[in-house]
């Protein structure tokens, strides 16, 4: 994405002809025919889907809980404002000031004079990247008008007194999602390049738009399925998820893969990866040059990797013991079988490694310690400062989603993947629809958005254990998780951790994974990569994006611990390696997988990973 450009402080305005359209361009005169033709088929179609929307059919995809929730808290925050009539005063003479202070500039810019903006875009705010946001008067009134208005909300709820901090918390994300729903850059009537564009299109933009969104609200069964890639371009097993190897094990939570070896010999000690249910588990197999997975065997492990069931209602039942039993410690007896290893390394990705993290407590509370060092990427053990997945874990909203849960044994997985796309609106949701339903375009191909529209669902009895036992009570941190009559305490957990937390990530914080590094009773090396919850972990040494760094224990605040951190540019997968290898340094010559003793059940990736939600 492009960066906004800020208007030259320096040089006058442009003239700006017929009363719209800046730098003296005439408007594009449209062909009149193709236009009224245009208008009425989009008429036509919006005929049709307000009627659906109006009918049953149309009911069902209606917006629940969430603006429910909204309008409640937002509603909280504007009682506590009219409950103080003169701070209520203040509030309002603030904005009003502000606006006087736009009018000005405007009129000024009107007049042919200079004049400073009053308000700007965030630098990387690319809804008003177009130079006619700045370069036209009128334009430029209505952005810098929308982002005075957003800003003077986001202050409301900043300075409400009498909030709680969970109350204000979610005042806060679904204001971002109502400000974002109403930017004047999602509309075509407050949006120049969406006029030039149907104006050059003489209106086949809206027709191709209104027949995409017919198509993705079909697609969602009556709720609309926002397409962010093209995926006809993908397919797993053939251009993604290709790195070779066989499915070795099999139950009714899991595939395990074993990659066939890309060296001659390798560390003896085996290596298995636990990825989130949450998601499939080709994001760390994208494609060869991406792929993790694929760069780990040609360094010289035996890895081993859990492909997850996507459940249905027969996995209504199936908790999070289940998924730590019939999951990890399943891939273990297997691994043994496999190998001949009693050991292994472990690493678990987001959920994936609090799932590990859990099955190091329970090894370490039973003697059964078979795993001999882990690494967590991007992983939260303690919920604290989880961000702003915990606006959907109060009691009310948790009972709500084990009640929608319990009539079909799991929660969808296009509801997971909304609610992730609700952390960055900015850049996973409007875009996409203003791309395809206004201006009328298919999005291109792009792996990483095919895969996370690759939802998978969420048994009932896991999910309802997860979020009330992570982000709901924090029992892991607080030493209170019990799991098989259990009761687990990673200040049990003795051995070494790789703790990998990265810098912007939206769904497991930086400072939630620092935290979460002081809870275990070993050694645990902290790192932290550039970019976020995906980028920075998929960054191979190839073709490095982002840096890392690296400071020793863990203690203190983060901010101390970034501030006398090193900094090293590139990949962190190699320093990592380094890592695993001290830990057990020993060679044998490569395994073909399976060993011996298990028999291939197919091809990589298997076939629970094609299983579509």
């Amino acid at each position: 994405m492009t960066s906004p450009q800020a208007p030259d402080r320096t040089a006058p305005p442009k003239s700006v002809s017929n009363g719209a359209m800046p730098d003296g361009m005439a408007a594009p005169m449209p062909d009149f025919e193709a236009l009224s033709r245009n208008a009425g088929q989009f008429v036509e179609a919006m005929g049709r889907n307000i009627a659906r929307a109006l009918g049953p059919e149309g009911q069902g995809g209606a917006p629940g809980s969430e603006m429910n929730e909204a309008a409640k808290v937002l509603g909280q925050v504007a009682e506590t404002w009219l409950a103080d009539p003169k701070r209520s005063a203040e509030a309002q003479a603030r904005l009003s000031q502000a606006f006087l202070s736009l009018w000005g500039s405007t009129y000024l810019r009107l007049q042919g004079q200079p004049a400073d903006p009053v308000v700007l875009p965030e630098p990387r705010d690319a809804r008003f990247a177009h130079a006619e946001w700045s370069t036209n008067p009128y334009f430029d009134f209505i952005k810098q008008a929308y982002l005075l208005a957003a800003r003077w909300a986001e202050s409301l709820v900043d300075e409400a007194e009498g909030l709680d901090a969970h109350t204000r918390h979610k005042a806060q994300f679904y204001l971002r999602q109502l400000t974002s729903m109403l930017s004047p850059s999602n509309f075509l009537p407050t949006n120049p390049e969406l006029i030039r564009h149907t104006l050059q299109e003489n209106g086949a933009n809206l027709v191709r738009g209104m027949k995409m969104y017919e198509e993705d609200l079909q697609a969602g069964g009556g709720h609309l399925r926002v397409r962010q890639t093209d995926p006809s371009g993908f397919e797993v097993g053939r251009n993604m998820a290709v790195t070779p190897g066989e499915v070795v094990f099999r139950n009714d939570l899991i595939e395990l893969i074993q990659y066939a070896p890309a060296t001659e010999t390798v560390l003896r000690r085996p290596f298995l990866m636990v990825p989130p249910w949450i998601n499939k588990f080709y994001i760390l197999d994208l494609n060869p040059q991406k792929s993790f997975l694929k760069w780990m065997v040609d360094q010289g492990l035996t890895v081993f990797c859990i492909s997850w069931v996507n459940p249905d209602s027969r996995h209504a039942d199936k908790d999070f013991e289940s998924y730590m039993r019939e999951g990890i410690e399943a891939a273990i007896d297997a691994i043994g079988v496999a190998t001949g290893e009693t050991e292994v390394t472990a690493a678990g990705y987001c959920v994936g490694g609090t799932l590990l993290a859990v099955t190091l407590a329970m090894q370490a509370a039973t003697g059964n310690r078979r795993i001999k060092s882990a690494t967590l990427l991007t992983t939260q053990v303690d919920f604290t400062h989880a961000g702003d997945l915990k606006v959907f874990a109060d009691e009310e909203q948790i009972r709500q989603v084990e009640a929608r849960m319990a009539e079909q044994g799991y929660l969808e997985g296009a509801r997971m993947a909304n609610a992730f796309n609700m952390l960055r609106p900015n850049d996973l949701i409007w875009p996409y629809i203003v791309n395809n339903y206004i201006k009328g375009k298919s999005p291109s191909a792009f792996d990483l958005l095919y895969w996370n529209s690759d939802a998978t669902r969420m048994p009932a009895a896991n999910h309802s254990f997860y979020l009330r036992n992570c982000y709901l009570d924090n029992t892991l941190a607080q030493g209170r998780m019990v799991l098989g009559n259990v009761r687990l305490d990673l200040k049990k957990v003795q051995v070494p951790i790789f703790n990998l937390a990265t810098r912007e990530d939206h769904i497991a914080p930086a400072l939630s994974v620092f935290e979460g590094s002081k809870v275990f009773g070993g050694k645990v090396d902290f790192v932290l990569a550039g970019s976020g919850h995906i980028a920075g972990v998929i960054n191979p040494p190839s073709k490095p994006k982002y840096g890392y760094w690296t400071g020793g224990p863990v203690k203190g605040t983060l901010e101390d611990w970034i501030s006398a951190a090193v900094e090293t540019k590139g990949s962190w997968w190699p320093y990592w390696f380094q890592w695993i290898e001290a830990q057990a340094p020993e060679r044998v010559p490569a395994r073909k997988p399976g060993g011996d003793a298990l028999q291939s059940l197919g091809p990589a990736p298997g076939t629970y990973v094609r299983m579509r939600a």
